[in-house]
């Protein structure tokens, strides 16, 4: 393969996760752990301030785009400590005037008074992840709020000046009737969010779903329900930007669409991933940190924070790119692809051309994006690229 060259303005976000919740839900397979009692979070935010400091050399000189903190569940932290974390990041790194500063929020755990805290102290979007407005599903994913928790943290989080507001959504939940889930897109709508995360529950590895399976909705079903749902939420003035994705004009989630163009990326947290380019020597890492909270705060600062360090190789960037930009419904432009992989782009014809040959991707001039009937097969679509 040809190595051509990299683009010098790769967009660079911050990905910063805490590792705590209440409880852990079934279905998850985020590096969360459960607790008890509250742990010590001014520890952890010196720690995490420590790990940014320990990864500064690396992106010297850059601007920072966005910050999405996710978890485990961020709102358990007082709004005192976020505006602490974030209050060090703007004081160590350049930041973009215009930022966005997204946290994760968990209906059972914000309090109302929280939330004009959190939005003093930097954050200016707000991802709440209802699941579902449907009590017994709620129940049946282990959630700790109530369909009218959840509404009422929406309306007080408006209240508080959030109007850049993220739902998330799941569909094809255990049991769940065609009813149930349109019923939940049509109240997520009326509360009027900016963005909608509708995604379909799936059982992965190491998971207690996954080791006792509940009895989900057949596939025709669950193909149904997602298409009926994109229709209303289509209909209420939302575009789908990506497979799982849908925001009103301008409302697209920006840390995100990084992540799906392949840009940059640094990772701080017990179990963070981060991916970086070095521009100077065609190299691109990615870098994880340990998972247990406890070792990531004695390594913090250090390499001892590190489980591990990857270089991409030629082959790994092709169809990385692939795995992230064919998710978005505008696709992505050749120029991207040599800008921020380093490549010709003679290493994704061939799949392009099988692609359009199977009806799964367009090609408009230098655009190539997937086709509806890619979107509804798009792990067979990725497949045409593995191997190249």
């Amino acid at each position: 393969m040809k190595q051509a060259a990299f683009d010098a303005s790769i967009p660079l976000g911050l990905y910063i996760h805490t590792p705590w919740c209440v409880r852990k839900c079934p279905y998850c397979d985020f590096n969360s752990h459960e607790t008890a009692r509250p742990p010590d979070y001014d520890a952890y935010v010196d720690g995490l301030i420590a790990d940014l400091e320990f990864e500064l050399p690396l992106v010297e000189g850059r601007e920072l785009g966005s910050v999405f903190i996710g978890g485990g569940t961020p709102s358990l932290f007082p709004p005192q400590a976020i505006g602490r974390l974030l209050k060090g990041v703007r004081e160590r790194m350049p930041c973009h005037s215009e930022m966005e500063v997204t946290m994760e929020a968990n209906p059972g755990t914000l309090e109302a008074d929280r939330y004009p805290g959190y939005r003093e102290g930097g954050v200016n979007r707000l991802s709440v992840g209802v699941q579902s407005f449907t009590a017994s599903a709620l129940q049946q994913l282990g959630r700790i709020h109530g369909v009218e928790q959840a509404v009422t943290a929406i309306e007080n989080a408006r209240q508080a000046g959030f109007d850049n507001l993220n739902l998330d959504l799941m569909f094809g939940l255990p049991g769940q009737s065609r009813k149930q889930a349109l019923s939940d897109v049509a109240l997520a709508l009326e509360l009027g969010p900016t963005h909608l995360s509708y995604y379909q529950l799936t059982l992965e590895p190491n998971t207690a779903f996954h080791h006792a399976p509940p009895v989900m909705p057949s596939d025709d079903n669950v193909w149904e329900i997602q298409q009926q749902g994109h229709g209303l939420i289509e209909s209420a003035g939302y575009h789908r930007y990506e497979i799982s994705a849908y925001a009103l004009p301008g409302r697209e989630c920006r840390h995100n669409l990084n992540y799906w163009q392949f840009g940059d990326y640094l990772g701080i947290g017990a179990g963070a991933h981060g991916k970086l380019t070095d521009t100077r020597i065609n190299r691109v890492v990615r870098r994880h940190r340990v998972r247990s909270p406890g070792r990531y705060l004695s390594g913090a600062g250090g390499a001892g924070a590190l489980a591990g360090e990857t270089r991409l190789t030629q082959a790994d960037l092709s169809i990385e790119f692939m795995m992230n930009a064919l998710r978005l419904s505008g696709g992505f432009s050749k120029d991207l692809f040599r800008g921020r992989t380093g490549l010709s782009g003679a290493e994704i014809e061939k799949g392009i051309w099988k692609g359009m040959e199977k009806g799964f991707i367009a090609l408009d001039g230098a655009t190539v994006r997937p086709t509806p009937l890619g979107y509804r097969f798009l792990d067979d679509l990725l497949v045409l690229f593995t191997g190249y």
